[in-house]
This record gives structure tokens, sequence and C-alpha cells, in this order.
């Protein structure tokens, strides 16, 4: 066996512009918890979990946004166990006024029973919602590409 068959996702780290405005957006909205904070000189960072587990590193130290053509992130996908609950992020991300790459819930491919809601975060980073089933009566926005690809 090699080490690199026991590779696992451990946690993701995002620069951001804002570390408060990213804190409220992630703690208060998408419920994670901050399990540490810290800051050398100007720049700040947080750890995000749930259940102690560490999941996202905000570091804040970018000076722009999140760009699409640019190398690195493409999305970070976040998975539930219902559509139900994909549908009820969805709610609540709308009351919030969250911005949506498309309207509603989609099918990751035509015909798929995987599916979510697509938005970004306070600096633009893609951001997903999904449930691996749920979704056979959504359509998909491309027809021959995922729907967590081409935005």
């Amino acid at each position: 066996m090699t080490a690199t068959s026991t590779l696992r996702t451990g946690h993701i780290g995002l620069n951001v512009t804002d570390i408060e405005r990213s804190l409220a957006f992630y703690g208060a909205l998408l419920g994670f918890d901050v399990l540490g904070e810290g800051k050398e000189g100007d720049s700040r960072y947080a750890f995000l979990g749930r259940d102690g587990r560490l999941v996202l590193t905000l570091w804040q130290q970018a000076d722009d946004g999140y760009a699409p053509t640019r190398a690195g992130l493409h999305h970070l996908a976040f998975e539930v166990d219902t559509m139900d609950r994909v549908r009820a992020a969805e709610a609540e991300l709308t009351a919030r006024g969250v911005d949506f790459a498309y309207e509603g819930v989609v099918a990751h491919g035509e015909g798929s029973a995987s599916g979510g809601i697509f938005f970004h975060d306070p600096d633009g980073t893609r951001l997903e919602i999904y449930a691996a089933t749920g979704a056979d009566d959504a359509s998909a926005p491309h027809t021959t590409a995922p729907t967590c690809g081409f935005f």
C-alpha cells in the first residue's frame, strides 16, 4: 500500500478580502462554528468546522475577489442528505440575498438524480450544496458538460 492510497480531503483554505464578512457568511449563514482564530500583523485567519472537525480555513490576505479565469479553486461543494435540505438552504440563502449561478435546484447532468444549488460567497467564490438523489425532475443548464463545470 502506498501513502497516497489513504488520501482524503482534510480541509479547504480560502483567501478572503474581509474576514468579518466571510465569518458572517460561513458561520451564520452556512452554520460553521469558529474553532479558532488568530492574526499575524494585519493578516487574520479563522478555522471553521462542525462538531469539532476542521472544514474550512479563512485567510484574510486577498486584495481582490474570486476570478474564474485564474488557475486554482473552481468551486467548493457541500453535500447534504436530502433534496429537502438543499431546498431549505436555497430558501435561507434567497432570503438573505445571496447571488446564485443558476435559478433553483439544477441536476448535475440531464437525467441525473443528483443535483443542487450553485451560489457565490461574498468574494465571489463559487459554492454548491447538493444531494446525491432527488433532482430527477430538475433540468440541467448544460446539455453536454456537467452542471458544476462551466459557469
